[in-house]
């Protein structure tokens, strides 16, 4: 029988839910089987009655080290093939957990880069490990954030933070993506376990309905395109960095383990 690419559990006494993440071979890399099973997974949770707080987390060494660069690899209409299929699958289950009442919470250790970063800071409370590291990584493969990651980043630290990852390749250690405002809380590996538990358990113990609200309110409070909306226009500027030199030279650099040699074009 083939792995559960996402595993679910769900303790009906506390009504907390986690999913994790399950390709800790490839640090759990995104690919288009990982993102069915990840839409498959929140469908299922969505169904559920009773869930209180959904806590999203890695299994293995990350979080989540970004999409499977490999799988992006080939000409523009294969790239764009894969990418739409991830995001066919990764940008409704976005919408689905967002639209939940129940908190999300995202555990992360190692490292959350790429769509692992969108995907933590899609959650409303980020637990870290202290020594977890957290970077925006499109900039490495000549693209832009997709699921979500463009929204969600200047929501968190602002449109100048937000241009420094991206444009810098600003990587941040737990610690200082706390200060930043990026993350909630950091622990001590040690300490991790019990942070994360105590966190959980306030969330599942709140008003359900007046977080869900909350967290609508504040989405609305931002003003501009609806985060639905903004998911497809990155959707369609990612799929537009596939055409260009710079994208198939991002690619074959990540894979070749070597420094890209952007052209502007």
């Amino acid at each position: 029988m083939a792995e559960q690419l996402v595993i679910t559990h769900f303790d009906p006494g506390t009504g907390v839910a986690t999913l994790t993440f399950n390709r800790p071979e490839a640090l759990n890399a995104i690919n288009v089987p990982l993102a069915e099973a990840f839409r498959a997974a929140v469908q299922e949770l969505k169904a559920l009655p009773g869930v209180r707080c959904v806590v999203l987390t890695g299994a293995g060494r990350a979080f989540m080290a970004g999409g499977d660069i490999a799988s992006m690899a080939g000409t523009p209409d294969q790239a764009g093939g894969t990418i739409s299929a991830i995001l066919d699958a990764v940008n409704p289950a976005i919408l689905l957990l967002r639209g939940m009442d129940a908190p999300v919470i995202a555990a992360v250790k190692g490292v959350a880069a790429g769509a692992g970063l969108s995907l933590a800071m899609m959650a409303d409370i980020i637990v870290a490990e202290e020594n977890t590291k957290f970077l925006v990584a499109y900039n490495g493969i000549g693209a832009v954030p997709d699921c979500g990651g463009s929204w969600f980043l200047p929501h968190r630290v602002g449109a100048g933070r937000a241009s420094e990852m991206m444009i810098l390749g600003r990587t941040l250690a737990a610690p200082e993506a706390r200060d930043w405002g990026l993350i909630n809380t950091v622990a001590p590996d040690e300490q991790f376990e019990s942070v994360l538990t105590a966190t959980v358990a306030k969330a599942a113990e709140g008003p359900g309905q007046a977080f869900g609200a909350f967290r609508r309110l504040v989405d609305q409070a931002s003003g501009g395109n609806s985060l639905a909306e903004h998911l497809e226009a990155e959707r369609q500027a990612f799929l537009a960095m596939t055409r260009t030199t710079d994208f198939s030279e991002g690619v074959s650099a990540f894979l070749a383990k070597r420094k890209p040699r952007f052209k502007g074009y």
